[in-house]
């Protein structure tokens, strides 16, 4: 058979993530170092573990309502107003099998075929795919290091046309550990008002900034009923591998995307949901307590680049840096595969998150200090030594 004529055309023109090329090729080497992917080193704490044990102990092995447990709605509730100063209740809630589906979901409930969709770039690798799949028009636009990686009102106002229907907000940022400030999501509300442009507000790393507290742009007046938020277990309570998180909206919105996770997913996993009740209600201090980690690994992995001469921007959110590499005269990712060659460390091409990283690196800091400085230490000599030329 042909399968290249069998194939959908919009499946056959995504390109593979640039993230696992590089994770599955560590996976085979002995003694290589990965900064590469995002998932906390970090055990999920004992009490929701064991939370997810009684479950199953308890029989809890069946479906979930499709919306998820309503136990577990209202403690996400209850999170969002402690922790966002947002009010909502349990029917703007579904639990979702990780933030990625409530992406997805949310990008398929809202998108027509021709509908743009404003995207950040550098930006999480999902968005893109996730809008062609959809029918839709991904329009990048493009955030740069003297800004501080972040979407100014300019740059969304130019990028508007009759055609725009959704803006995707990834912040915290993943690839650039780039926020946004109150101030600068009142300009980009400004922007908005008076238009019937959505929001799809990618909020995994809230719990991960560092020197300042999250800001939703639900938050600012006017953006609540216009904006679809997206979060998770994975990251603030290392629960990668629980496939658990959740997306909060105007219950209109949320009963679309409903019928999709109906269809498509059923319900979240059960165990998952018991074990996520008892990390929103006494997870608090263990966020805490990894966030310092990471911030002392931040201070680290910044300094050390900045030390061997790549210029890396200060992330205030999120656990990755994104030094540039233009000094070396390679590419993005030509300098991934040479340090991966020479030295056996693996950290992701910036192009990976959209042309506009082109001359950058991501690394993640979610791993240990022992690792992060064995790291740097090849990473410096790679750049010290103009690895790439050796031996060619």
């Amino acid at each position: 058979m042909n399968y290249e004529k069998l194939l959908s055309d919009k499946v056959k023109s995504i390109e593979p993530s640039g993230i696992r090329k590089f994770f599955d090729i560590v996976a085979e080497m002995s003694d290589a170092i990965s900064l590469g992917v995002g998932e906390p080193d970090f055990v999920t704490p004992w009490h929701i573990r064991n939370r997810g044990i009684q479950s199953l102990e308890h029989g809890h092995t069946h479906y979930t309502s499709n919306a998820g447990l309503l136990e577990l709605r209202k403690e996400v509730v209850k999170y969002l107003e402690r922790r966002v100063n947002l009010s909502y209740t349990p029917e703007n809630v579904i639990i979702t099998v990780g933030g990625s589906e409530a992406i997805d979901l949310c990008i398929r409930s809202l998108v027509d075929p021709g509908d743009e969709v404003l995207i950040p770039d550098p930006s999480f690798v999902c968005y893109k795919p996730c809008t062609v799949l959809a029918g839709g028009v991904p329009v990048p636009i493009v955030t740069k290091a003297e800004n501080r990686f972040k979407l100014t009102a300019e740059q969304l106002k130019a990028a508007i046309t009759p055609k725009t229907k959704l803006l995707i907000l990834p912040y915290p940022n993943n690839p650039t550990g780039a926020i946004m400030t109150e101030e600068d999501l009142e300009e980009i509300a400004e922007v908005l008002r008076g238009t019937d442009i959505l929001v799809l507000s990618d909020e995994i790393y809230l719990e991960l900034t560092y020197g300042r507290k999250h800001v939703s742009i639900a938050n600012i007046s006017g953006m609540k009923e216009r904006t679809v938020i997206v979060n998770g277990f994975s990251k603030s309570y290392a629960m990668t591998g629980w496939r658990l998180g959740f997306a909060v909206g105007p219950a209109e919105i949320m009963s679309a995307m409903l019928k999709i996770h109906q269809y498509a997913i059923m319900s979240s996993p059960t165990t998952s949901q018991y074990a996520a009740v008892d990390a929103l209600r006494n997870g608090d201090d263990d966020i805490e307590r990894m966030r310092n980690e990471y911030d002392c690994r931040r201070r680290i992995i910044v300094d050390g680049f900045n030390s061997m001469g790549l210029s890396c921007f200060e992330p205030e959110g999120a656990f990755y840096v994104f030094p540039s590499i233009q000094s070396t005269g390679l590419t993005s990712e030509e300098f991934c595969v040479k340090l991966l060659e020479k030295e056996k460390v693996a950290v992701v091409p910036g192009t990976a998150f959209g042309t506009s990283g082109e001359g950058f690196v991501r690394c993640s800091y979610a791993y240990s200090i022992k690792n992060i400085y064995k790291a740097l230490e090849r990473i410096k000599h790679f750049v010290e030594t103009r690895g790439w030329e050796a031996g060619e």
